[in-house]
């Protein structure tokens, strides 16, 4: 196996090397701008950088990670045994179908940076397909889990492109979780929307679903000339060292 060097963030250091997936925008921007809450679960944590940021910028919580490849499990032991919050986070090696079915772990908050490419766009490294497609964890599957484990009240916080949006808010209304939050990302301001960072609710009855009115944010990261932006350069400060370029911050 190829050794792939460690990602070095303010307050910890993520090791990637037998993770399919690496440490990438996504979770980046997930991490420093999901809900959090005292008790969170981290679904398909991979190498556990987003677990890693909840828990920065949570400091009183605990978090349970959960992730079914073996080689991603390997490098999140490692990193989290290495933080300075190794006391509040556990690991898990389960996928959320199983860990929904016998866990009696209820949470107040859920963060999942979750795969969204379909069958024909599906790739051909096993561990990448099962990190990247929902063929490995589809919708409604996430979702009802998600719900299940989710305390009334309690949040669930999502990173995902435009092309999915509707079809997982759909979802989630139909399992009692309306949208109460949407940040919507661009990379320079000319361009379409990149990205959405939804924020769901878990509701006792779908009556509540009137009186909900989403909070709804754009944001960019690049300005014209390629310069960090204001927001992005103030959401990443805590976690990222350096300046990122436009070039290094691609999706």
């Amino acid at each position: 196996m190829k050794k792939t060097r460690p990602f070095r963030m303010r307050m910890f250091t993520i090791e990637q090397s037998h993770a399919s997936m690496k440490v990438g925008t996504d979770s980046d921007l997930l991490g420093a701008i999901a809900y959090g809450g005292s008790h969170i679960l981290d679904i398909g944590t991979g190498t556990g950088v987003l677990a890693l940021m909840m828990a920065q910028r949570f400091p009183d919580s605990h978090l349970t990670a959960i992730e079914i490849d073996s080689g991603a499990i390997v490098d999140a032991s490692t990193n989290f045994a290495a933080s300075p919050w190794s006391s509040r986070l556990t690991l898990l090696h389960t996928s959320l179908q199983e860990y929904a079915e016998q866990s009696h772990e209820i949470f107040d908050a859920i963060v999942c940076n979750p795969p969204y490419f379909d069958k024909s766009l599906e790739c051909p490294d096993p561990g990448r397909k099962q990190a990247r497609h929902t063929s490995s964890l589809p919708f409604d599957q996430l979702i009802n889990g998600a719900s299940r484990l989710l305390s009334v009240g309690g949040v669930f916080s999502v990173i995902l492109p435009p092309e999915v949006k509707d079809s997982f808010c759909s979802i989630c209304a139909k399992c009692s979780l309306p949208i109460i939050a949407e940040h919507n990302i661009r990379t320079l301001p000319d361009r379409e929307v990149k990205r959405h960072i939804l924020v769901f609710r878990k509701v006792s009855s779908l009556s509540e679903v009137q009186d909900i009115v989403p909070l709804t944010l754009f944001h960019c990261m690049y300005e014209d000339n390629g310069n960090i932006t204001p927001w992005f350069r103030d959401l990443i400060k805590d976690f990222l060292i350096g300046t990122p370029t436009i070039m290094q911050k691609k999706f």
